[in-house]
C-alpha cells in the first residue's frame, strides 16, 4: 500500500482526486493540506510515501514546500500535479527535489503509474515537460560518461536519443513500433547498465556527449 498526502489549495480538486485514487487498491490517501506549510506538519505525523503537490498555493508554494520536505523527510517522495507547464516551474521543482512533474489533465491510469514509479525512486515527467527542462542550459558540471555507454545497442541508442528529445514512453513506443511496456523495460535496463538514477540524467548525458556539428 502506497500512502499518499494530497496538497492543493482547491478543496474540490482534493476531494475529486481522493475519490479517484480510492478506486486503486494499492493507494491510500492518508491526509490532505491546502498549502505546503500545512503539509510539513502532516508529513511528520503521517509519514506518507508520496506527496502529491500543487505548485501555486498561498502561504507556502509547491517549490518551497518540496525543498523543505525533501530536506527534512528525504524518505518521502514528491510528485508535482499542477495546471502550470511553465519551464521555470518544472526546473525549480526538480531542482528542489521533486521526483515527478505532471499536469492535471494526465489520464488517471498514467497518474497512478507515475505514483508507483516515483515511490520506487524513478523520475516521472509529463509528455513534453522533459523537453522544457532539457532546453535550458545544461549543468556546467558534466556527468561522467558511463563505461557501458559504447556497448549499448543501436536500438538502445535510438531510445536514448528520443528521451533526450523529450519523448514520452508512449511516443517512443509509437516511433519504434513496439509495445509501451517493452520501452519501459528497455529504459529500466539501460538505466541499470549505465548506473544512472533516472531518464533525466540519461538525457543530460546524451545531450552533453552528442557529436558536435561539423
Amino acid at each position: 500500500m502506497i500512502r499518499l498526502l494530497l496538497v492543493d489549495d482547491q478543496g474540490l480538486i482534493r476531494r475529486g482526486l481522493k475519490a479517484l485514487l480510492k478506486t486503486d487498491p494499492d493507494l491510500e490517501v492518508v491526509g490532505e493540506a491546502e498549502h505546503a506549510q500545512a503539509a510539513l506538519t502532516l508529513v511528520e505525523t503521517l509519514q506518507p510515501d508520496v506527496v502529491i503537490m500543487d505548485i501555486r498555493m498561498p502561504v507556502m508554494d509547491g517549490v518551497q514546500g518540496t525543498r523543505e520536505i525533501c530536506q527534512r523527510f528525504p524518505q518521502t517522495k514528491i510528485l508535482i500535479l499542477t495546471t502550470f507547464d511553465d519551464q521555470d516551474y518544472v526546473a525549480q521543482a526538480l531542482q528542489a527535489g521533486a521526483s515527478g512533474y505532471l499536469l492535471k489533465d494526465t489520464p488517471f491510469e498514467e497518474l497512478t503509474q507515475a505514483i508507483r514509479f516515483v515511490q520506487r525512486g524513478y523520475t516521472q515527467l509529463g509528455p513534453g515537460l522533459a523537453h522544457k527542462v532539457l532546453t535550458q542550459p545544461l549543468p556546467s558540471t558534466r556527468l561522467e560518461l558511463p563505461e557501458a555507454w559504447h556497448s549499448l545497442t543501436p536500438r538502445e541508442q535510438e531510445i536514448i536519443q528520443l528521451i533526450a528529445q523529450g519523448a514520452s514512453n508512449r511516443e517512443i513506443a509509437e516511433a519504434l513500433f513496439v509495445a509501451e511496456k517493452t520501452v519501459k523495460n528497455r529504459i529500466t535496463n539501460i538505466l541499470s547498465r549505465l548506473n544512472l538514477r533516472d531518464r533525466t540524467q540519461l538525457a543530460i548525458v546524451a545531450l552533453q556527449n552528442r557529436p558536435s556539428d561539423p
